[in-house]
């Protein structure tokens, strides 16, 4: 580590345009800042840079090893950063990508705790409704609502259970009949959360009976907040997670359709690159996630 300081100095030198500017900058006084480059140019055997009493600039030797020891430099302080923030429980930078409708509503309150109890920990957090491979996306872990993974080479844990709602806003039952049982049910009135256009198919149970059916393809999208817009304006029912609707249903803008119906539940999953041993900076905010969702009463544990 004491050999990259002077090249780190003289860099700064060159960068400032000073002895003054780089003392400043990296928190040294001038004096310090002259020995060590003295100290570099004695060690290299060549004079590195022409001092004047207006400016430092470089010799044609001073060039070329500014230009040869700039990207070992950066080099050197990527890979500093890597294994720190793969070895320190709490200090480092995350990569996390969340689903869109999870990160905005709940990542915020998240992100905001987490930080209080982790300030040396950064986080990079990407919203995306799609899929993502996990070791393309460069991110350290991926918050997904999900069925468990069928790629065998992901890590994943499952932290809880999803509930989900078909909701309606009331005044859509001042259009159509509000439906008795799932076989009341017309696609046309069901909007579907899928990519592509394709249809989603609901499946109740109560008891021992069970009914499936395929929601409308008139609408569909592959983003709850949208669906839950289009459910709050009284254009058709939507199955969603419980964290989405639940605002709506406690204050009367959306009701529940079928509410002595059961739809299983889906999985709040965390996905992780297939480390060999879970990273500790990953392990502190794995173990945050989960007690923070714990306090929140949308989920099942």
């Amino acid at each position: 580590m004491q050999t990259i300081k002077p090249i780190r100095v003289f860099l700064e030198v060159i960068e400032q345009g000073s002895f003054a500017g780089a003392a400043r900058s990296l928190r040294m006084t001038p004096a310090s800042i002259t020995r060590i480059i003295a100290q570099l140019e004695e060690d290299l055997g060549q004079q590195l840079l022409l001092r004047t009493t207006r400016q430092v600039s470089l010799t044609g030797a001073g060039a070329m090893v500014a230009a040869r020891y700039r990207p070992v430099l950066e080099e050197f302080d990527r890979v500093t950063e890597e294994v720190t923030r793969t070895t320190r429980p709490d200090r480092g930078r995350l990569a996390i990508n969340a689903p869109m409708s999870f990160g905005m509503r709940l990542m915020p309150g998240l992100v905001a705790s987490f930080r209080l109890a982790y300030p040396h920990i950064a986080l990079d957090v990407h919203l995306t409704d799609v899929l993502v491979d996990i070791l393309d996306a460069n991110c350290d872990l991926a918050i997904r609502i999900s069925d468990p993974p069928a790629d065998k080479s992901t890590i994943w844990r499952r932290i809880c259970q999803v509930p989900r709602q078909v909701v309606a806003s009331p005044s859509l039952f001042e259009r159509i009949p509000r439906p008795e049982s799932p076989d009341d049910l017309l696609p046309e009135h069901c909007l579907s959360y899928g990519h592509g256009g394709a249809a989603e198919t609901w499946t109740f149970t109560r008891g021992g009976q069970r009914r499936a059916l395929r929601a409308g393809t008139g609408v569909t999208s592959n983003n709850g907040e949208f669906l839950y817009e289009m459910a709050l304006s009284g254009n058709g029912m939507v199955n969603l997670p419980d964290f989405l609707v639940r605002e709506g249903l406690i204050s009367g803008a959306l009701e529940l359709v079928l509410p002595g119906w059961q739809l299983p539940p889906l999985n709040l999953m965390l996905y992780y690159p297939p480390y060999e041993k879970l990273p500790p900076l990953v392990g502190t905010f794995t173990d945050f996630f989960e007690a923070y969702i714990r306090d929140i009463d949308s989920f099942d544990f």
